[in-house]
């Protein structure tokens, strides 16, 4: 919420800047005549415009900066989530006991690839992904694709909620 009023802050900041400086060229142009003003009095009120340009162009850098580092915290914290993820991959593939090409079909079928598609990368039969396929659910001991992609988010969610406490729901309170 606080950046959602800093946004708009910033933005407003720069559009009472710019409104003024344009509307001040425009009626110039259009030979729209005005009360006239006292020139200190319209120093002042460009000097407020620029300082008003100037805030917003800090506020900017400030909220640019801001995304950067919360875009570099993202991008770490998926690079942790996706070697936790292939740790996982890999300790299960390993206690199951796959064979290098039932990993590789594997992989692909947690990846969502059709039986047709991983034949077609691995350049073998349909028939041969069926029967890797086949082995790989019988050494997981589950029944299919879903069973297989749920022992993985399974074990997931149980690393990230470890130690987190859930959170308190208003029926509790009562």
């Amino acid at each position: 919420m606080k950046l959602k009023v800093l946004i708009l802050l910033m933005v407003l900041v720069q559009a009472v800047g710019g409104l003024f400086f344009i509307s001040d060229i425009a009626m110039s142009v259009l030979g729209i005549v005005r009360q006239p003003i006292d020139w200190q009095i319209r120093e002042f009120m460009e000097i407020g415009a620029a300082v008003a340009l100037l805030i917003g162009l800090v506020m900017s850098g400030v909220l640019l900066a801001q995304s950067q580092a919360r875009l570099g915290r993202a991008e770490a914290q998926l690079r942790r989530a996706s070697s936790a993820f292939m740790e996982v991959l890999e300790s299960h593939f390993t206690q199951w006991g796959l064979t290098p090409a039932e990993r590789d079909v594997a992989f692909f079928v947690l990846k969502g690839f059709s039986t047709a598609e991983i034949a077609a990368f691995r350049k073998t039969s349909e028939g041969t992904v069926k029967a890797q396929t086949n082995a790989i659910y019988r050494k997981a001991g589950v029944s299919g694709r879903g069973q297989l992609m749920s022992v993985f988010i399974d074990d997931l969610l149980a690393d990230d909620l470890r130690g987190v406490q859930p959170p308190i729901r208003r029926d509790d309170m009562d």
